[in-house]
């Protein structure tokens, strides 16, 4: 059940302010295709909700539920279709989009779904949690989904949230403000609240990180031991970048706490993807089996998180996840498109193996190097090995301002600024 006024008041004031608020442009496209929902998903705060009211602004004939807001507390499916239609009479529109926010603080949201699309209506939705995404959707919907992920400012973006001015010749002075903007971005990462109320940015982030932790992983998944929930949550965001395994943090936990507690840490650990602040990724191997042997590297939807955890300035790891979330972006342009990285028996690591459909497409290694003296031996021994083992010509070592190219043990191999790699220049 619902108020018919006060969700008329909600649609009024919606409008009033999609009127008045400026909604900068984001690079993501939301492709409609005809008979699909499309979904855009991703972690907390990343601007999804600003993303649907842009296409509310630009397309009049759409109405807006924001199912986080009290007007819709209570609806079921049967309401939403009224709803549109009380909308339709009173403000005099033929709803063609359908735009679901929070969507999955409905239940059965597929089922509301596919009842949307089946009636005509071409349907959006967004939401903080993996269960949209298209591997993870129930039958209702199965193949029926187009999934883009959203996941705060990419560089490009917070340089034009900046006012930066982009292009492809740089001088040598507005070089060192870009490189400056750049570690600024890296330091304190691309959500845009961040951008916009910079003097509150140390705030904004404690904020974004105990309501990611409560509202999307402890009051989501209703988990009753807060403390071991908080112990993995910190512990995961304190190692980003590096190998780990549900093993050594479920020791880990278990050492704090005074008691066996590995069961419980298992269970958690599984859950961590599904509210998009962390993600995991597999070491490559053929036989899928031995994949899931292996431990996971993991990284976080942000590097400003890293700030609030007092971690030591560790440009390298930092520059590394920023090349991850910046190489999942790209899976909305090539949903081919999966990441690994790769160690062999003799612990040579390669960053990243970026496969496409059945071939590895590229080998990249990242590295916080200035001058070519400065990119270690050993992080090029471990580009040329990977290549062997996986058959892939295309090597590429991201760097902080070196550029060039050489061949290496009979391999070629191509070094690019991490500036000129995310600008896409």
């Amino acid at each position: 059940m619902f108020d018919k006024e006060f969700v008329l008041e909600y649609f009024e004031n919606l409008l009033k302010r999609v009127e008045k608020e400026k909604i900068l442009k984001r690079e993501i496209i939301i492709d409609v295709i005809p008979g699909k929902v499309t979904v855009i998903t991703g972690p907390r705060r990343a601007g999804k909700t600003f993303l649907l009211l842009k296409f509310l602004k630009e397309n009049k004939n759409s109405v807006y539920f924001d199912f986080e807001h009290s007007a819709f507390r209570y609806i079921d499916h049967k309401d939403v279709f009224e709803i549109i239609s009380i909308f339709q009479t009173y403000f005099d529109v033929r709803v063609k989009n359908v735009l679901l926010d929070e969507i999955q603080r409905v239940n059965e949201w597929e089922r509301l779904c596919r009842s949307l699309l089946d009636s005509g209506y071409r349907t959006i939705i967004s939401g903080s949690s993996s269960k949209l995404l298209s591997r993870n959707v129930a039958t209702q919907l199965r193949g029926r989904t187009v999934t883009n992920v959203l996941l705060p400012l990419s560089f490009r973006e917070y340089i034009f949230f900046r006012n930066f001015q982009l292009k492809k010749d740089f001088s040598i002075s507005e070089k060192v403000n870009l490189l400056k903007v750049l570690e600024e971005f890296i330091e304190w990462g691309g959500y845009p609240e961040i951008v916009i109320e910079w003097d509150k940015k140390e705030k904004i982030l404690k904020e974004y990180f105990e309501t990611i932790l409560q509202k999307d992983f402890i009051d989501t998944f209703e988990i009753s031991h807060n403390t071991i929930a908080r112990i993995i949550f910190e512990f995961v965001f304190q190692n980003f970048s590096k190998e780990i395994s549900t093993h050594k943090i479920a020791n880990f936990v278990s050492s704090v706490v005074g008691r066996n507690v590995k069961n419980l840490v298992y269970e958690y650990v599984d859950k961590l993807p599904e509210t998009f602040s962390v993600f995991f990724v597999e070491r490559f191997e053929k036989s899928i089996y031995r994949r899931k042997t292996f431990g996971r590297k993991v990284y976080i939807c942000d590097t400003g998180f890293s700030k609030l955890l007092k971690f030591e300035k560790d440009l390298g790891k930092k520059m590394e996840n920023v090349v991850f979330l910046e190489l999942v972006r790209r899976t909305n342009q090539d949903p081919l498109l999966e990441i690994y990285y790769f160690k062999d028996y003799q612990q040579r690591e390669v960053d990243f193996v970026v496969k496409n459909g059945v071939r590895i497409k590229q080998l990249i290694q990242v590295t916080y190097a200035s001058a070519r003296d400065e990119v270690e031996k050993r992080e090029l021994r471990s580009l040329v090995k990977a290549s062997e083992v996986l058959k892939c010509k295309d090597l590429l070592v991201i760097t902080w301002d070196y550029e060039g190219e050489e061949k290496f043990k009979g391999r070629k191999i191509k070094f690019t600024p991490l500036w000129k790699w995310l600008l896409r220049i």
